[in-house]
């Protein structure tokens, strides 16, 4: 009894992390773009070499043991994580953050899908029913968008897919493999970081403006850094959540996340919202 009370307990708390540092690095990435023009793919480095370090400190100050892994083991998931990262990135970076948001409630679904087909896990009459007022609060939202864009849907669509992959791979290896949380993401990350250096100079400058090693200010210099702390909580809560609960646990909580980030969007960038649009994360998320 006293063991389930702690679980549960751990559970909650590890929700709470994810809910609020999900929801803070939601604006202040998005701060960063509007205010800064700070490159995404580069962002997206940056906080996966923080996280790698944070990783790195806490083991050293025996937080957690690192495991022994072979790197074919888990080159898709880092892969994944490149492309879970980068795409909702950039669907952050062209849509408003309410239909960012929205988009990402998709993710349920698919990940549904995925369990069902490739994996031959069962779910719920009443899970699958709820599939359905997400599915048509994401449809409402993106027919209502004033901002709405193609490049945006198709850059959400794409951070959908990978990021269901990505969680449900996520799962998966952290059972298969016989490892934690931070045992996983300790080899992952710098592998991920790996990939995303050989890329970045492909599609962003690297000198100039809008380039790393341009003359960036030192408030830029500094959100950019607190950005990638944030990240680090957001990676290692979303690790921990999935392996001790599941995918599409950690995505149903996720959808709480809905209003705050759409009235967020409103008063700090001013995202234009329409009557019908508000209705959407009532819809997506009862």
């Amino acid at each position: 009894m006293a063991a389930s009370f702690l679980a549960n307990r751990s559970i909650v708390a590890g929700l709470l992390v994810n809910l609020f540092s999900s929801i803070c690095i939601v604006f202040i990435n998005k701060w960063i773009y509007v205010h800064y023009g700070f490159p995404n793919m580069t962002l997206t480095l940056v906080h996966f070499v923080v996280t790698w370090l944070g990783l790195y400190f806490c083991q050293k100050m025996d937080v957690f043991a690192p495991k022994s892994l072979p790197i074919r083991r888990i080159v898709w998931l880092a892969l994944s994580f490149c492309g879970f990262v980068v795409f909702t990135n950039l669907s952050l970076q062209n849509n408003s953050i309410g239909t960012y948001q929205l988009a990402k409630a998709m993710t349920t679904p698919v990940i549904i899908l995925i369990q069902t087909t490739y994996y031959k896990k069962t779910f719920s009459t009443k899970i699958k029913l709820t599939l359905v007022p997400i599915t048509l609060g994401v449809i409402l939202n993106s027919y209502y968008d004033v901002r709405f864009n193609l490049l945006g849907i198709v850059f959400a669509s794409l951070g959908v897919l990978v990021t269901s992959l990505y969680q449900v791979w996520v799962g998966a290896k952290q059972h298969e493999l016989q490892v934690n949380s931070m045992q996983l993401l300790y080899y992952q990350a710098p592998l991920s970081s790996a990939f995303l250096l050989c890329i970045v100079p492909l599609f962003e400058p690297l000198t100039g403006s809008g380039g790393i090693f341009g003359p960036w200010s030192l408030p830029a210099l500094m959100t950019v850094l607190f950005s990638g702390v944030v990240a680090f909580l957001v990676n290692l809560s979303i690790y921990w959540i999935i392996g001790n609960t599941s995918p599409v646990t950690y995505n149903m909580f996720g959808h709480f996340k809905f209003c705050i980030t759409l009235v967020g969007g409103y008063l700090l960038f001013h995202d234009p919202l329409s009557l019908n649009q508000v209705s959407c994360p009532t819809l997506t998320s009862s």
